[in-house]
């Protein structure tokens, strides 16, 4: 039976969190990391005027993922090839001239955060002129505005799959969802092609006490992150007035469908104090997502049971200000953060309780941080001394790949029931079986491929096990008892027998 992708990646979210299996990632590193190195860094200047970068970005395809882009506070988008060769003796100013690919002035206004979408070919701009770009990355050129906010745009992120979708939380307090595709036929004043939000939640993140706090104090219902996430219905928020994360069905808008937060309800108010969220990231399967908060915490959320709160929480950095962000790793083992005290740091994920590994180069507030997709370890992060410093392990991640030599020996070994097959096989052709034939010949003619496969090499008890294993997870699949229940973990595990109308049917819907 042919499994589809996203039943296949349901299945892969069930089997680690129901079974305990991880599913297999890229070749990070496997043991924790303690020596990271800085291999070079850059500084943010245009006209010989250095300004502090505020979002870091590297590219998401693996043929591009050596380009990073950074803006900063001057509306100014620069693009680095990190594999460019940096001179340890040369200045930051020098390695920056050799390594820049692009620079152009995106906005008059701080860009507050970027996002590569179309492979690696359209690159989006969030501003604090309170609009938000699309450029053709290549051609340095704004091929749309996407305008309907009132305050400076804090988050952009694009739809897992389809990166004519995108979701951004604004400064007012509200976030929008926009669609790229749709008829563009207002322009501005520059002759550049505006689009308009499809979709306006206003007020998403408003203090309960809002009412009573002066005009103008806008941090209050601030919307600081927002995230598509990867069930490709769900949209999570996150503002500057508490440290609760809603979580929203982009088909039903009407009110949040469930929330997250780090207190529990039976918390008194003292504890429960107002901590505002400044960053959220998810892994790239979206099991986990990460909050970083103004308590100087990181929480980590499992989506299938935010009902129970973090499952874990990091601490050691300083997050002083909502420009320190954190991200956790593509295969979800570690935890990079900025922090006030000009350091960042890598906390390993399933090892809270280790100190975390601290990076010492910066002389100024660590902000924004981002790890390389595709090159294992490979990270970078800005801060307010003007600077963007790239990190990698020299020898510690270990690569799930085998040399040429190990796997032609896993090929030709053998096992006993597949020898006793063989044998039974040799009698049956004797006939024409020279008597001085070898192994590798016998081989070659029960296969005249000359090749080996792997269902030969495979015995019969472990392709009959398996194939029952996923069989057995599929009629799981189908039967759990999470689809009656609260438990947001239906919400990716619907079973067969319900159609799911909206996800409010697997959530209970905050009051």
């Amino acid at each position: 039976m042919e499994i589809s992708r996203s039943q296949s990646f349901f299945l892969d979210v069930r089997s680690r969190e129901l079974s305990g299996f991880k599913v297999r990632k890229r070749p990070y590193f496997g043991e924790f990391a303690s020596d990271f190195m800085e291999i070079g860094a850059v500084a943010i200047e245009h006209d010989c005027m250095e300004t502090p970068p505020l979002a870091v970005s590297f590219c998401k395809t693996s043929k591009n993922s050596h380009l990073f882009a950074v803006s900063d506070e001057d509306g100014c988008m620069n693009v680095f090839d990190s594999r460019k060769k940096f001179t340890s003796f040369a200045s930051h100013h020098d390695n920056t001239e050799k390594t820049r690919v692009s620079e152009w002035t995106a906005h008059q206004n701080a860009i507050f955060d970027i996002c590569w979408i179309k492979g690696d070919n359209n690159i989006l701009t969030a501003s604090g002129d309170q609009t938000i770009k699309v450029w053709d990355a290549q051609e340095e050129k704004c091929i749309g505005v996407l305008m309907g906010h009132t305050g400076s745009v804090k988050s952009v992120c694009s739809h897992p799959t389809i990166s004519d979708l995108v979701v951004s939380g604004s400064r007012d307090g509200s976030f929008n969802i926009w669609d790229l595709r749709c008829n563009k036929s207002s322009k501005s004043r520059n002759s550049e092609v505006c689009i308009v939000p499809s979709a306006a939640v206003k007020g998403a993140h408003l203090s309960s006490q809002a009412k009573r706090i002066r005009r103008g104090k806008a941090a209050s219902m601030s919307i600081t992150s927002v995230l598509y996430l990867k069930d490709e219905v769900s949209i999570a928020t996150a503002g500057a007035v508490n440290s609760v994360i809603k979580f929203w069905d982009t088909r039903n808008l009407k009110a949040h469908v469930t929330q997250a937060c780090p207190y529990p309800e039976s918390s008194t108010v003292k504890e429960r104090r107002l901590h505002g969220i400044s960053s959220l990231s998810q892994d790239l399967n979206g099991v986990f997502l990460t909050a970083s908060c103004m308590d100087n915490r990181i929480y980590l959320y499992n989506v299938l049971q935010l009902e129970k709160g973090p499952i874990q929480s990091f601490s050691g950095c300083q997050i002083e200000s909502f420009y320190v962000k954190s991200a956790i790793s593509p295969d979800a083992d570690h935890i990079l953060s900025g922090s006030s005290d000009g350091n960042a740091y890598i906390w390993q994920v399933n090892k809270p309780q280790v100190d975390p590994i601290m990076l010492k180069s910066h002389d100024g507030e660590v902000t924004a941080v981002d790890w390389c997709q595709s090159e294992a370890g490979k990270i970078a992060t800005a801060s307010d001394d003007f600077t963007v410093r790239i990190w990698n392990t020299q020898s510690s991640y270990r690569s799930c790949t085998r040399s040429p030599a190990s796997i032609r020996r896993r090929v030709m070994a053998i096992t006993s029931a597949e020898c006793r097959k063989l044998l039974m096989d040799e009698e049956i052709m004797d006939a024409t079986k020279t008597p001085g034939s070898s192994y590798n010949e016998v081989v070659h003619q029960t296969n005249p491929s000359n090749s080996i496969q792997m269902p030969i090499i495979t015995t019969p008890d472990a392709q009959k096990k398996r194939t029952s294993s996923i069989s057995d997870s599929i009629q799981f699949f189908e039967k759990t008892p999470e689809a009656a229940s609260n438990s947001p973990s239906s919400v990716l595990n619907p079973p067969s027998s319900v159609k799911r109308r909206t996800i409010r049917d697997y959530f209970l819907v905050a009051p």
